[in-house]
């Protein structure tokens, strides 16, 4: 983006470049010593305790060349959930802090539970079978409340819908409780192997979608025959699953360089779909915010399609870096879960979590899934794809005979359209199921690139029967949009260089206020906006 430039990214030529690649990673290095020193001599500011310890995991550097370094806090050894913060400086000065973390005391080391029966506490609270031993690691929990001592422990499992789960819990070293849970599974709606080519050739196909029409593939070519390995986007590959739930199963791979039929009869034919879709968020992320992938290193990640059987959801996993896509019901009631908008709200997680983190329960899930939605929404937009319509309605490519997209995935001008997410702001927002808590992040996106406007097929008389006064919560109806580009630009900085893992809705309007400033001036058009957007949606 205009004012951001990686440094991380950089390192990706290492194999055209070294000598690049060394000053690159030269840099970086002396804009975290610089950030350091900072914390050494202004402690207070990051809430240090004289025990904690700090390591970089993230730094850029703006065109002004203020800098930002984004830090995990550890306190003796013991890593600290919610303690994460962002150093921003200039000259070696300290411009600011975002963090979540509000004191340098720290809790007791004296535990009436231990992890084993931490393990058994939460345990009790996992609805299905684990899948594998449960773990436990010692931590102290700082999300918005002062710092306790407690147990972090994950179960693996199945949900009855063949979604997979990665349950954390959170257990009170003192009382035994569970105070916090949130699964690191993150998936696009509310519910219950490699290659084997060691030299791939880029080569360019077609794919034959069920959703997008006939498009251009970036493969690859193996002796004689072709694979969905995308050499030109860091290796990301489609895999078949085959109706399978465990596994990565195995690369796409065809005689000819034409995949699909653009019909279900095909299995390549979704697998076209994702492919197309994974790689044209990858280039709204690097052609439009100069990010290089997922985690800004140049690499790609796996798609699975044709996971489980009837399985009707999608989902990112962390732990296998990659993007898994139901079949639906194949069009009984809903299609293969494929859409644009669908692939980039899955990669999307992928971004958050190499960035921002937000942790996926309370006000911060809330804004973890709405940033997949908001640019989800956007890579339909950059795609540009006359078989997909952009809009601002999530998944309404996955229902048959949908013309006026009465049925969809979320509705982000107007969310209450789902019956469960609210419009409006108030405090009990984050006792929501994630999906649901989005909306008013939505909203907001909506009004701020918009304005208070319906859009078409939505107005009086229709299904929705829509005005300008019904998108608002403070009755503004004068609200005026800044454009997608501007709102998406201040959502991405807001997300990279602001938000930590725990920013709730407060938090996260002034962090798109701060990176609309730094793009656009304090007192810009874009800022009011940004303001009035969030008061639209009544945070204040």
């Amino acid at each position: 983006m205009k004012f951001q430039a990686s440094l991380l990214c950089l390192a990706i030529a290492s194999v055209i470049a070294p000598a690049t690649a060394d000053a690159a990673t030269s840099a970086k290095s002396a804009v975290v010593a610089r950030a350091n020193a900072l914390i050494g001599n202004q402690a207070a500011a990051m809430r240090k305790n004289p025990l904690d310890a700090f390591v970089a995991s993230d730094a850029s550097v703006d065109a002004n060349g203020t800098e930002h370094v984004r830090y995990q806090r550890s306190w003796r050894g013991i890593p600290v959930i919610g303690g994460d913060f962002v150093v921003h400086s200039r000259s070696g000065k300290l411009a600011g802090v975002s963090q979540t973390l509000a004191t340098a005391a720290r809790p007791s080391l004296a535990a009436r539970v231990n992890g084993d029966q931490a393990i058994v506490e939460a345990g009790a609270a996992f609805p299905v079978r684990f899948t594998q031993a449960p773990t436990s690691r010692k931590v102290v929990y700082a999300r918005n409340v002062a710092p306790v001592l407690a147990h972090e422990v994950v179960f693996h499992g199945f949900k009855a819908d063949q979604t997979p789960t990665e349950m954390h819990y959170i257990v009170d070293a003192s009382s035994g409780k569970i105070i916090d849970q949130w699964d690191g599974i993150h998936t696009a709606r509310p519910g219950a192997g490699g290659s084997g080519c060691t030299s791939p050739a880029a080569a360019t196909g077609t794919g034959k979608t069920l959703m997008a029409g006939d498009v251009v593939l970036n493969t690859s070519k193996c002796g004689t025959s072709y694979q969905m390995v995308d050499v030109s986007r860091g290796g990301g590959a489609t895999h078949n699953m085959a109706m399978k739930t465990s596994g990565m199963g195995t690369v796409f791979t065809g005689s000819t360089n034409v995949w699909g039929n653009n019909l279900l009869s095909n299995s390549q034919t979704v697998a076209a779909d994702a492919h197309y879709g994974v790689a044209t968020t990858w280039d709204y992320f690097k052609n439009v915010h100069g990010r290089n992938g997922i985690a800004n290193d140049g690499k790609g990640a796996v798609s699975r399609v044709h996971y489980g059987r009837n399985y009707q959801n999608a989902f990112w996993s962390d732990s296998c870096f990659c993007m898994t896509f139901g079949d639906g019901d194949n069009g009984a009631s809903i299609y293969p879960l494929v859409a644009i908008d669908v692939a980039g709200h899955e990669m999307s997680h992928g971004v958050t979590s190499r960035s921002a983190n937000l942790i996926y329960s309370g006000e911060s899930g809330g804004l973890n899934e709405a940033t997949s939605d908001i640019f989800g929404t956007m890579v339909e937009y950059y795609a540009n794809n006359s078989s997909d319509p952009a809009d601002y309605v999530v998944g309404e490519e996955l229902f048959p005979n949908n013309a006026s997209m009465r049925n969809a995935i979320r509705w982000m001008f107007k969310p209450s359209l789902d019956g469960a997410s609210p419009d409006c702001y108030s405090s009990t927002l984050g006792n929501l199921d994630v999906h649901y808590s989005s909306g008013v992040a939505n909203h907001f996106y909506y009004l701020l690139a918009e304005g208070a406007v319906v859009p078409s097929g939505f107005g009086a008389g229709t299904w929705a029967n829509l005005t300008p006064a019904s998108l608002v919560c403070n009755g503004n109806t004068s609200l005026a949009g800044i454009g997608r580009d501007a709102a998406g630009k201040i959502w991405y900085r807001a997300l990279t260089v602001y938000m930590t893992s725990s920013t709730n809705y407060a938090a996260a309007r002034t962090a798109s206020i701060n990176a609309s400033t730094d793009l656009f001036g304090a007192t810009s058009a874009q800022t009011n906006a940004v303001k009035a957007a969030w008061s639209a949606v009544s945070v204040n």
